[in-house]
């Protein structure tokens, strides 16, 4: 079942926004228009995830999310005018797990809900993935292609547990950056170039060990065996 947002925000052309762009996107939106309001939804109908505006009447945003943290360990994303370094430092310290200022844009709003979502997920029991005669352990983040043992950086393991979840399937440079960068580096980085590089070179030591991440040329990468 889709997952469900609340939405606070007393702007009611914001509101209502928000309200379309995320049911558009496959979720159920809930809108409250001050802080009161917001909280007795989020006590009788419990939201997945909160977009709180600060700038509340009657109760202020900072103030809800302090209620809201206290009674639960729903995701909470602000929205703000508010730019100062010592304002985000405020908010953060009420509860809220991220912040964003106004304006901004509706897709890095959604990176930023799908990047809360993913930090909330329960972690899954350890299990070792294997794809050829190479493997990955989720529990210790190591590698071993044959008998030989491959050391990790965190990012090289999240791009390489990433591919062999999705073995012969093309992944496209979108949903790599969407799965493994979030929202921390614009479609012209060179970045997914540079770590498919480290992974091959950890996993391609030896003429007897062929070429497992092939390119896709224009569309991504993809985890197969030479034909």
């Amino acid at each position: 079942m889709a997952e469900r947002l609340l939405v606070i925000e007393d702007e009611i052309r914001i509101a209502q926004f928000l309200q379309r762009g995320l049911i558009y996107e496959g979720y159920r939106v809930d809108v409250a228009y001050d802080g009161v309001t917001g909280l007795e939804m989020a006590r009788d109908q419990p939201p997945d995830l909160v977009i709180l505006d600060w700038m509340l009447p009657g109760l202020d945003g900072l103030e809800v999310c302090r209620r809201l943290r206290a009674a639960s360990d729903v995701p909470i994303l602000m929205l703000t005018a508010k730019e100062d370094i010592q304002d985000r430092v405020q908010g953060l310290d009420a509860g809220a797990d991220d912040y964003l200022v106004k304006p901004f844009a509706f897709d890095e709003l959604l990176a930023r809900i799908r990047a809360l979502f993913r930090r909330v997920q329960p972690s899954s029991l350890p299990e070792v993935l294997r794809f050829a005669d190479l493997e990955l352990d989720t529990g210790t983040h190591r590698a071993r292609r044959g008998e030989r043992y491959i050391d990790l950086t965190a990012k090289e393991y999240e791009l390489l547990e990433l591919f062999m979840r999705n073995p012969r399937r093309v992944l496209t440079r979108d949903l790599i950056f969407d799965r493994v960068w979030s929202y921390d580096f614009g479609g012209e980085s060179n970045i997914i170039e540079v770590y498919v590089r480290y992974l091959r070179q950890k996993t391609e030591e030896s003429e007897s060990e062929p070429r497992l991440i092939h390119t896709v040329r224009g569309v991504g990468y993809v985890l197969r065996e030479e034909e």
